[in-house]
């Protein structure tokens, strides 16, 4: 009898150490896809801003080549 209790908490310890590997690994793709989203919805408005400060930049220079 002894031996069950010890042999069913050797797989509950390991269990549980999946379950809480699993834990973690869903938190990190949680964090990973809520970053990903955050960066795609400001994404085009950056992009803008860049282009209108490297246009900004680059006219000027243009206009004493020309």
């Amino acid at each position: 009898m002894t031996d069950d209790k010890t042999g069913g908490s050797v797989r509950m310890t390991a269990i549980i150490g999946m379950v809480d590997e699993m834990s973690y690994k869903g938190q990190i793709l949680a964090r990973t896809n809520k970053l990903e989203s955050g960066i795609m919805g400001s994404g085009i408005a950056g992009f803008l801003a860049g282009l209108l400060i490297a246009l900004f930049m680059i006219i000027p220079f243009i206009m004493v080549v020309i």
